[in-house]
């Protein structure tokens, strides 16, 4: 058997962290398996339904490399194919025309409440003749659901769940005006487009075995089913936005990788023993359903912090500087030029030990491109008071000496001012970091001049004697 997966989202907005990681599911059962993951998006709410979201839904798996299998599908362009199903239901007899008018249903829901009953569709049309239709009112299709016995779902991850058939109404399958409903959508799509394993969030649940009902109607076989926890707050709520229940588009905004964010979002709710780092390739080799568990995983920002800064130093300094140039430019108001850019990728490897985050490196590197004359946070501008001026005075005299102008040249030359001085090597280096830096925190200082150049050394240690 070819295992086939899906992801089907709704776009009704940005892709949610949480399908985020269903999809990402989805994608890492399909490869370890060598099988296909399929995209479908379920528009068949159309007011609700937007291009934008598509968009934002396709830009965010794209990101996030889950790239799925062949072309895209709307659910939307299947209805014709949805109401062929229902009327086949219908022509077998395991569906009927309910001609109830949402006054009599809303009558019929008001009783069962009074009564304590269970609120659900009474059945009243289920084996009525048709003549007795009233006439100008266009019926909705039911399906006629087992009221005996009970459906019995395995569940990779739930176990054995049992629900009794007399708890399950006739669903509607067509509504009054042709279109079909989600719960037909979904079962005829996953059947037509060979989907074998249905991996999907525990909300949806409830809804599977009113699916299985569809399923058995049509005499089709069942896929296998995985229902995951969803993502709670750290607090143990249900996750919002205060939690971070934001669009993937805003964790690329904040500055995560997205081979960072794919590593936590696998460790939300899957574990493969005590290992927290988990590369892709890894993730590919290890994903199985049965080391998903059953409880709610916890969002928590400061381990995914920690995660990414882990692969913010593992990456590539040719592309981080790609990640950061766009952001400076746009703080800049202006391009930057090559020797910039060469200059942030001399000075990457230092920057990024220290980043969490891309907008973190992109704060710490911007001092490389600033104008001048640089400006001074409040601690840098202490750092350069009478003492501090007349120390970084002799320094500039001294660099502007020194031949070979290499980070270990400049620390030697420094090291043995200083200890003319009486000096430790830091009361020099840090005023020296100020001045070129405009900041008290930088990579090594030494490293940073060599970075920056002669010229463009000495030219900020005179800004800031002046």
């Amino acid at each position: 058997m070819t295992v086939v997966t899906r992801f089907a989202p709704s776009p009704t907005g940005f892709l949610h962290i949480g399908g985020a990681r269903t999809a990402l599911f989805n994608w890492l059962y399909a490869r370890r398996h060598g099988g296909t993951f399929l995209l479908r998006i379920e528009d068949t709410d159309r007011q609700r339904s937007t291009d934008a979201a598509v968009d934002a839904i396709l830009d965010g798996l794209s990101w996030l490399g889950l790239e799925w299998d062949g072309d895209a599908v709307s659910q939307f362009a299947r209805k014709d194919r949805h109401a062929e199903v229902a009327n086949e239901m219908l022509r077998q007899g395991r569906a009927y025309h309910c001609y109830a008018s949402p006054a009599e249903l809303e009558e019929m829901r008001a009783a069962q409440k009074a009564a304590g009953q269970p609120v659900r569709y009474d059945g009243r049309w289920r084996d009525r003749d048709p003549s007795e239709a009233p006439a100008g009112v266009a019926p909705v299709i039911r399906l006629k659901v087992p009221q005996e016995g009970e459906t019995l779902l395995r569940d990779h991850v739930q176990g054995e769940v049992r629900v009794q058939n007399a708890q399950l109404d006739d669903l509607i399958l067509l509504r009054a005006d042709g279109t079909p409903t989600y719960l037909l959508a979904v079962v005829v799509d996953d059947h037509d487009m060979g989907v074998t394993h249905v991996i999907r969030g525990d909300d949806h649940l409830t809804n599977t075995f009113r699916q299985i009902q569809i399923y058995n109607a049509m005499g089709w076989s069942l896929p296998e089913f995985a229902h995951i926890p969803l993502i709670h707050g750290p607090d143990g709520a249900k996750l919002s936005k205060r939690h971070g229940a934001l669009g993937v588009d805003a964790y690329r905004d904040m500055g995560y990788l997205p081979e960072a964010v794919r590593n936590y979002l696998l460790r939300l709710g899957w574990a493969h023993g005590d290992d927290e780092i988990i590369s892709t390739d890894q993730a590919t080799e290890w994903f199985n359903l049965e080391g998903i568990g059953r409880s709610p995983s916890r969002f928590d920002f400061a381990k995914l912090e920690n995660l990414n800064g882990h692969y913010m130093r593992m990456a590539d300094d040719a592309r981080l500087v790609d990640l950061i140039v766009p952001r400076l430019e746009s703080e800049l108001g202006r391009n930057l030029s090559d020797d910039e850019r060469a200059r942030l990728l001399r000075s990457m490897n230092g920057l990024k030990q220290r980043a969490k985050t891309v907008v973190e490196l992109a704060a710490s590197a911007r001092f490389l491109v600033a104008a001048r004359p640089l400006p001074l946070d409040a601690k840098a501008a202490a750092l350069l008071d009478g003492n501090g001026r007349a120390l970084l005075a002799d320094l500039a005299a001294l660099l502007a000496e020194t031949a070979d102008f290499t980070a270990s040249a400049i620390e030697g030359a420094v090291r043995q001012f200083a200890e003319g001085r009486g000096e430790k090597l830091g009361k020099a280096a840090q005023p020296l970091r100020a001045a070129l830096t405009g900041s008290t925190v930088s990579p090594p200082i030494f490293e940073v001049a060599e970075i920056l150049g002669r010229t463009e050394t000495l030219a900020r240690m005179q800004d800031a004697l002046r």
